[in-house]
């Protein structure tokens, strides 16, 4: 644990330093393991051309030496040191000259004989080519021959050929390469990280102009916008999404201060009814008259407490609370819906799929159907009819569709989006008492976007048509079609109450 403090404590915080430290070490890791592989290369190639040297001056003599023409050997290749060639008792039979001012393994002696190396040490052996790195001493320095050893059979019986190639042209290719290396890699790593550190922090100077941007903005001055760079890659992605997302927050905010101002309204509504009841009630001594004042305080006190569910279920929703979901018979609730609302003025038609499942909550669901029928029945003249298939989304997921329909003015087109904002009402010479608080449609929508769902106003040749859609269980969804059975009822019912009054299951009314 120590350890790891430690590190962290020496290992860079901003990212700056980080990709300048990072690339750094790609490229040195990068870069030692190309001079090693140059390195081993350039020795391998120029070992290779020694090698051929020595091998094709070793062979030319051994062929001269086989057929007893040893006399006739000729000059040394280009490349070649020396050459010799020993018989089996160790006799040097012919030993390269050499000049004496000439650098290499040996010195320049009259007598060929005299120049044999003493690092020879012949044996018998088989015919053959065998190659040898050797090192030799010559005037008091060291250096590396590259030797060809050919033994071959002759007239006189077995002799080895011995030709060598300096690799002192390898060597100081290696030394130069070395130096160069040590030299050149440092500055180059100098180089890389200094035009990392500039160019990353010209990347992120409109970030760091955008945190401070961010950083000064406050709920009360969320008009502020980042600045957008004007090249096209992702630091004006950023800012264009943080531009976006200060966008959303403004409207968030002038979503709430409206919703605060509208629920400010609708509550000062029915409590300065409520108060003047009670000081009526305070004023008149007829006890008579005691019954109506108080029955309408009560009304009034209903109206306030479902206001205030709906109000509270709202910011639930908005909260995105989680809350129980299981799977459930959605013809099964719909038909337990309507069944519930007997009495209500107008008819209620039912045409439902049966087997379409849903998982959701129950309680949520009511209330989406509810909302849905109040106010399909307020603005109804004579019957509404309720629709359940299932369908698949446009994504091809199987799904389930609720039609809620009826006969009244209908929507205009204009306003099929306005009629699901919170605290909307299209028919403003309707009272509240008949048009409810507008919330009702806002409801249904948020609670069918908790479920994953959907509700929209659509066309109808004759009144509303309100459709809502969520997905559903694939089982269930595929032999819905294949077990439908379609169950049409119509319930006489009338409004209970004022339809909508009711704070609690009023719709936007239109």
């Amino acid at each position: 644990m120590a350890r790891w403090v430690v590190s962290r404590r020496w290992w860079p915080t901003t990212v700056r330093a980080r990709a300048t430290v990072g690339a750094s070490v790609v490229v040195a890791a990068a870069l030692t393991a190309a001079s090693f592989a140059l390195i081993g290369l350039l020795e391998n190639n120029l070992l290779r051309n020694a090698e051929n040297d020595a091998r094709r001056q070793a062979e030319s003599v051994a062929a001269l030496a086989a057929t007893g023409n040893l006399g006739r050997v000729r000059p040394l290749a280009p490349g070649v040191e020396f050459l010799q060639v020993v018989a089996a008792d160790g006799t040097v039979l012919f030993s390269s000259p050499r000049p004496l001012a000439a650098p290499g393994p040996f010195r320049a002696v009259p007598d060929p004989v005299a120049a044999a190396p003493d690092v020879v040490t012949p044996a018998p052996q088989r015919p053959g080519l065998r190659l040898h790195t050797w090192k030799v001493r010559p005037f008091g320095g060291e250096q590396r021959v590259r030797v060809a050893q050919v033994v071959v059979d002759t007239p006189d019986g077995i002799v080895t050929v011995y030709a060598g190639a300096s690799l002192r042209a390898a060597d100081a290719a290696d030394d130069t390469t070395t130096a160069a290396l040590a030299i050149g890699m440092p500055l180059l790593l100098a180089t890389v990280a200094l035009v990392t550190w500039r160019v990353t922090g010209r990347a992120l100077r409109p970030v760091e102009q955008i945190r401070a941007e961010v950083a000064g903005i406050s709920d009360r001055d969320l008009h502020r916008r980042v600045p957008v760079p004007p090249t096209r890659d992702e630091v004006a992605r950023l800012a264009q999404t943080m531009n976006a997302t200060l966008d959303r927050l403004e409207a968030s905010g002038i979503r709430q201060r409206r919703f605060i101002a509208d629920a400010s309204h609708e509550l000062r509504s029915p409590i300065t009814v409520l108060r003047t009841q009670l000081e009526v009630a305070m004023a008149i001594r007829d006890p008579d008259l005691w019954p109506e004042l108080i029955g309408g305080a009560l009304e009034d006190v209903e109206r306030l407490q479902q206001l205030a569910a709906d109000l509270l279920l709202l910011a639930r929703i908005d909260a995105a609370q989680p809350v129980p979901t299981v799977p459930l018979d959605l013809a099964e609730l719909v038909r337990d819906v309507v069944a519930a609302r007997a009495g209500d003025r107008v008819p209620v038609g039912t045409a439902l799929t049966a087997g379409v499942r849903v998982t959701g909550n129950e309680l949520w669901l009511t209330r989406i159907v509810t909302n849905l029928l109040d106010n399909a029945q307020r603005f109804a003249d004579g019957r509404v009819d309720v629709v359940l298939r299932s369908a698949p989304d446009p994504d091809g997921a199987p799904g389930a569709v609720l039609e809620v329909v009826d006969d009244g003015p209908g929507i205009p087109p204009a306003a099929r989006e306005r009629v699901f904002e919170r605290f909307t009402r299209l028919d403003d010479a309707r009272s509240r008492e008949q048009g409810g608080a507008g919330l009702g449609l806002a409801i249904a929508r948020d609670l069918a976007a908790h479920h994953g769902g959907s509700v929209t106003a659509e066309p109808h040749p004759r009144g509303a048509r309100l459709v809502v859609r969520l997905p559903s269980e694939p089982s269930a969804s595929a032999s819905a079609w294949a077990s439908a059975s379609v169950s049409v009822s119509a319930t006489s019912t009338g409004r209970r109450g004022d339809r909508g009054g009711g704070f609690g299951t009023d719709a936007a009314p239109r």
